[in-house]
C-alpha cells in the first residue's frame, strides 16, 4: 500500500507511522508518502485524519506501477535533457564494451561528438563469466571516463559488479548502471537508493518481470525516483543468437509500469549482423534509449568483439534510424 500523508504532518508523527506500519517513508514531489508491503490492504481508523490518498496493490510492484503514477516518470539527466515525462527524446548510448585504452574511448567521444550524441559507455568493472577473461581496468578506466567528459561534455554511464566499489561508479558516472548479473544485490540497490543520481537496472537473463520491477522498488522506496528499466534480452531454447530480446515485456512493461525504458541489442543478438535490424525494431516501440557497443577495432576487443558495431557500422545505423525517430516524432539526443 502507499499513503499520502496529509500536508504539514509533523515528522515526529511520520516516524510513528512509519515504524508501526514498518513502512518506507519517501519524500516526493513536495510530499510525504509511506509505503508499506502490498499485503496491507486497509488502514487502522487512527491513521486515517492523517490520510490525504491510498492506494491498493495487488503486488509489491507499487512505486513503479502505473496505477499509482499514471505517466511515465521524467528522469533529467542534466540541464536541458530529460527523458520519460513529455519528452520525446531516444537516447543512442554508444561506446565500446569495455574501456581499453585512452586512444580507444577518446575514439569513441570523438565519434559520439561527430553525431552529436549525449551519453558515452564503457565498462569499468566487467562481470565476466571465465576468471580467465579481461575482467576490465577498474578505477582507472572510470578516471579516463571522467577524463573523456571534461574534454568531450559527455553524460557518463558505466556498470556496477558489485558492492565493493559502488561509491566509486557513483563518483565517476552520470548514469549508473546496474549490469543483468548484479540486479539482485541489494548491497548496490540500497547504495543506489541513497543518490539521486539516475539508476538503470539491466534485466537479468532469468529474470521474471515482476521481480525486475522489484529490483526497482529498492530503489525507488529508498527515496531514488530516478530509475530506468533495461531490456537486454532473456535465456530462452534458442542457441543460435546470444539471447532473446523480450518485445513482449517491453510492451507489458509499458503498459503496467511508471519507468522510462533502454533496450540494448547489442547483449540481445551477440552478432553485429543483426544488431542494425534489431535496433531499428527497439525504436519502433518508442522507448527512451538504445544502448549500441561500437569499438574502432571490434576483431580486437577484450570482450564481446563478436556483437559490436565498427564506426561506420555505427554511423550508418545512426542516419538509418533518424526517418524512423521523425514518423515517431521522437529526437535522438
Amino acid at each position: 500500500m502507499i499513503i499520502e500523508l496529509k500536508k504539514f504532518t509533523s515528522k515526529e508523527t511520520i516516524e510513528h507511522l512509519a515504524s508501526k506500519y514498518q513502512a518506507f517513508h519517501i519524500f516526493d514531489e513536495n510530499k510525504d508518502f509511506l509505503i508499506t508491503s502490498a499485503s496491507v490492504k486497509e488502514l487502522d481508523k487512527d491513521l486515517n485524519k492523517h490520510v490525504e490518498n491510498q492506494w491498493v496493490f495487488a503486488t509489491d510492484m507499487q512505486l513503479s506501477s502505473r496505477n499509482f503514477r499514471p505517466t511515465t516518470r521524467e528522469v533529467t539527466l542534466k540541464a536541458g535533457l530529460s527523458i520519460g515525462g513529455k519528452q520525446k527524446n531516444t537516447l543512442l548510448i554508444g561506446g565500446p564494451c569495455s574501456v581499453e585504452s585512452e586512444e580507444q574511448i577518446r575514439s569513441a567521444s570523438e565519434l559520439l561528438n561527430e553525431l552529436n550524441l549525449s551519453v558515452l559507455r564503457g565498462g569499468c568493472y566487467k562481470p565476466r563469466t571465465s576468471p580467465y577473461s579481461f575482467q576490465g581496468m577498474e578505477l582507472d578506466g572510470l578516471q579516463l571516463l571522467s577524463k573523456m567528459k571534461s574534454e568531450f561534455g559527455h553524460l557518463i554511464i558505466s556498470e556496477v559488479r558489485d558492492a565493493t566499489h559502488v561509491a566509486e561508479i557513483i563518483e565517476h558516472t552520470d548514469i549508473i548502471q546496474i549490469g543483468a548479473k548484479a540486479m539482485y544485490d541489494q548491497g548496490i540497490l540500497r547504495a543506489c537508493a541513497k543518490t539521486q543520481k539516475p539508476v538503470m537496472i539491466k534485466r537479468g537473463f532469468g529474470t521474471t518481470l515482476q521481480e525486475f520491477t522489484q529490483a526497482a522498488e529498492f530503489i525507488l522506496s529508498g527515496g531514488n525516483s530516478n530509475v530506468i528499466l533495461c531490456e537486454r534480452g532473456i535465456r530462452t531454447f534458442e542457441t543460435k543468437t546470444r539471447f532473446t530480446l523480450d518485445l513482449c515485456g517491453v510492451a507489458w512493461l509499458q503498459e503496467h509500469t511508471n519507468l522510462p525504458i533502454i533496450l540494448d541489442p547489442s547483449h540481445a543478438m551477440g552478432y553485429a549482423y543483426g544488431v542494425p535490424a534489431l535496433t531499428k525494431a527497439c525504436m519502433a516501440m518508442s522507448v527512451e534509449g538504445l544502448i549500441i557497443e561500437t569499438h574502432p577495432n571490434p576483431t580486437e576487443a577484450k570482450s564481446d568483439a563478436s556483437q559490436q558495431l565498427d564506426y561506420d557500422g555505427f554511423r550508418n545505423l545512426y542516419n538509418d534510424l533518424q526517418p524512423l525517430a521523425e514518423c515517431l516524432g521522437r529526437k535522438i539526443r
